[in-house]
């Protein structure tokens, strides 16, 4: 079965093999640079958190973060006082969400020939990259992932226009956290449930709106995926990820990209282009 027919048929397809030990470490390396220069003492003490529904709702730092570069602290990371307890590079759980644009290392992948032929087989025509994000899942610390669908971060009109490319810079295993997913599940969800900005000057910037939906009891299938490989998620497809318990990293790079042709982004989603910066097409850079 071919990606395209398996990502049609599961709502997901795993690519093997898309990078290579050179251009992985070459991200890597790109990674440590951006973590290094980060100033933790002024760093604000963002968490990121997918159990923590309130989290961000008055958190500026992560609602201005879709044109910037800005790192994510892990909630193990530190203590009851805020403070950094582990070493740095071992700190946060992501970095987003315009390493896409801003950085050009993740500039190079993130536009490369193999990423285009991807989209262009998937019959993408205006692939628009809406944000991009570096995915720690840090040894022993690396938090858990519910149950969701990107659909209910990421909205657009129509609802199915839009794809997270998912990609191992490290081999993802039972081990260490690696992806699971309900196969099918993007023919039957709905996307009800809304991660939203609220447009107003008192109380929350975002927040969750809609009945939340029961994930729980339905078949997920654990999928490791080798380091290079890389996975396609539809925005309906329901996934989630375990804790890192183990010792290994599991560094991945993640984007989502927009079928931008004949869809309507949502102003309701908490990422919006700014008055400098609009989602940029994949095919013409």
């Amino acid at each position: 079965m071919s990606y395209k027919s398996e990502f049609a048929e599961k709502g997901y397809a795993l690519i093997d093999n898309v990078f290579n030990d050179e251009e992985i470490a070459e991200m890597k390396e790109a990674m440590k640079k951006i973590v290094d220069d980060f100033d933790f003492d002024n760093l604000p003490k963002s968490i990121f958190a997918t159990y923590d529904e309130n989290k961000h709702a008055k958190d500026e730092y992560f609602v201005e973060s879709g044109a910037e570069v800005r790192g994510f602290f892990e909630e193990g990371a530190l203590n009851k006082e805020g403070e950094v307890i582990v070493e740095k590079q071992f700190a946060l759980n992501k970095v987003g969400h315009a390493l896409h644009w801003l950085n050009p290392v993740f500039k190079k992948y993130s536009f490369h020939a193999k990423l285009k032929e991807i989209m262009r087989t998937l019959d993408f025509e205006v692939p628009q990259i809406v944000q991009s994000m570096y995915i720690f899942k840090q040894p022993r610390i690396g938090g858990l992932v519910n149950e969701h669908i990107d659909a209910t971060f990421l909205r657009a009109n129509p609802i199915g226009k839009l794809v997270g490319l998912w990609i191992a810079l490290d081999d993802a295993t039972e081990e260490n956290g690696c992806l699971h997913f309900v196969p099918g599940s993007h023919k039957t969800t709905t996307a009800d449930y809304s991660f939203v900005r609220t447009y107003t000057k008192d109380g929350p910037i975002v927040q969750f709106r809609g009945p939340k939906p029961d994930y729980t009891g339905l078949p997920f299938l654990t999928v490791p995926v080798k380091k290079g490989s890389l996975v396609l998620i539809h925005g309906l497809c329901v996934h989630k990820s375990d804790s890192n318990t183990s010792d290994k990293t599991r560094h991945a790079y993640t984007m989502h990209i927009l079928e931008s042709k004949g869809a309507e982004w949502l102003k309701e989603n908490w990422l919006q282009p700014t008055s400098t910066y609009s989602f940029p097409n994949m095919f013409d850079h």
